[in-house]
């Protein structure tokens, strides 16, 4: 079985994140983790190499320095890393993204193909199930149990309180939450081996049935009005009641202000 599972590497919001003039995010300066929803769909693909001796690819699109994240995809377990960069290929939204991605996958033998469900950077959950629409293939979004049964996959969808249980053909491609599973840690012989481990790198004419005026922030529908970091929220107004019923009196007081009561 060969397993693709599409990663992300997206800011810390821990660090604060940065903008282009142009609204979108300054990738290259600022910290960077895997997305956690990818590397949930990572640990199940891992999970599925233990159980059937699956071949899992990992593949990625960004700046040349998100070779990291499949450095770190590798010295978990996976087998190969694909890195998609081109500068033309910068700006994308999701459609764009989703395009791009599906073109790299189209040079690949796959059973299935596992993403996060969104990435903390955009929280669109849009470009898994587009990639499948652009490669005609069933998608199960939300999965939060993944089980394969000969050429099935078996998937738990999380719905509000409770669950879809629904199968498909594969191949397939599933959306992972974060809660699926707990990720395995890299492991000291993993972490060589990745640092070993040569990176494919394709670009814009590695990409198999995509039209120039459907990459890049050119080729996005969808245009940033405006973007700015979090606001930050002064101290506020502190006081210091000499009684619990003095402070019960000034926080009834400020509920009655406010119209709240």
């Amino acid at each position: 079985m060969k397993i693709i599972v599409c990663i992300k590497q997206v800011p810390d919001t821990k660090g604060g994140v940065k903008f282009n003039p142009d609204g979108t995010l300054d990738r290259g300066a600022m910290l960077t983790i895997m997305n956690p929803d990818d590397k949930a769909g990572l640990e199940a693909a891992l999970r599925l190499k233990d159980q059937y001796g699956a071949e899992v690819t990992v593949l990625t699109m960004g700046l040349p320095k998100a070779a990291d994240v499949l450095r770190e995809a590798i010295a978990m377990g996976a087998d190969k890393g694909i890195l998609v960069t081109d500068r033309v290929l910068g700006g994308a939204d999701t459609w764009a993204t989703s395009t791009t991605i599906a073109g790299a996958i189209r040079n690949l033998e796959y059973d299935l193909i596992i993403t996060g469900r969104q990435a903390i950077d955009g929280d669109t959950a849009q470009v898994g199930p587009q990639i499948a629409e652009h490669l005609g293939i069933p998608v199960i979004s939300y999965a939060q149990d993944i089980k394969v049964d000969g050429s099935k996959v078996i998937v738990q969808r999380q719905y509000d309180d409770r669950y879809h249980v629904l199968e498909a053909q594969m191949p397939c491609l599933v959306t992972a939450l974060a809660e699926l599973n707990d990720p395995r840690y890299m492991t000291p012989g993993g972490i060589f081996d990745a640092c070993a481990a040569e990176i494919t790198t394709w670009g814009r004419a590695d990409l198999k049935d995509v039209e120039d005026g459907n990459l890049g922030l050119n080729g996005s529908p969808t245009k940033i009005a405006k973007a700015s970091d979090k606001v930050r929220k002064g101290a506020g107004e502190k006081v210091t009641p000499d009684s619990p019923d003095e402070a019960v009196s000034y926080i009834v007081g400020k509920l009655a202000e406010k119209h709240v009561i």
